[in-house]
């Protein structure tokens, strides 16, 4: 089965509010987009292997004018699309795998992932991601990426993950992305289990 058959079965299969990864609120992320301090009007902000993620609802409720969302799975859009009404408008929704996808050069100020850079099992598939940042986000941007940390679960959905520790999700990286900050978070799924994540958000070398 593909990626793109996994991730279209598994929301087609699932509420999206039972699934392992669901928050009702992405109050972390958004804290971290708000501190980069760009103007929220002016911003361009892309969300990575959203799914049907509430952060689009709560960049929308901020005022972000200029949001993307990508994600490699039509029906996890096409649940957001329905959440958002009319304001779904406002978004410039785009399919495909975040590996190879054609995005615009230099086309986005914030590069926001949760949960899709843990499931790069293969070294090439990592390296292609890298190249896509350094692709999408301006010089002086900033990228905000989220994975299991080092107690979190192997498997998500069936898949095998990569779990990171901070100093080891930035080595992905490498020098050209200055390490801000990070920090832990202890997500609490559907089913009432914890799981360990680990945001790490830097700044793009100029």
């Amino acid at each position: 089965m593909s990626n793109n058959e996994h991730w279209e079965n598994a929301y087609r299969s699932k509420r999206v509010d039972s699934v392992s990864w669901f928050q009702p609120r992405a109050e972390i992320s958004l804290e971290i987009i708000r501190s980069t301090g760009l103007n929220p009007a002016e911003a361009r902000v892309i969300d990575v292997g959203a799914g049907a993620s509430v952060l689009i609802d709560d960049l929308l409720d901020a005022n972000y004018h200029h949001v993307t969302v990508l994600d490699i799975a039509e029906s996890a859009l096409t649940v957001s699309r329905a959440r958002l009404g009319e304001r779904a408008a406002r978004v410039d929704w785009r399919v495909g795998d975040v590996t190879t996808v054609d995005l615009p050069q230099a086309g986005y100020d914030i590069w926001h992932d949760r949960a899709v850079f843990h499931f790069l099992t293969r070294e090439e598939d990592r390296k292609r991601y890298v190249e896509q940042v350094w692709r999408a986000v301006r010089p002086g941007g900033f990228v905000i990426v989220a994975t299991f940390g080092p107690n979190g679960p192997l498997q998500c959905s069936n898949l095998d993950v990569c779990r990171y520790a901070p100093e080891d999700l930035h080595g992905e990286f490498g020098a050209g992305f200055e390490l801000i900050s990070h920090q832990a978070e202890m997500h609490a799924t559907p089913a009432g289990k914890s799981q360990e994540f680990v945001y790490c958000y830097c700044r793009r070398s100029a």
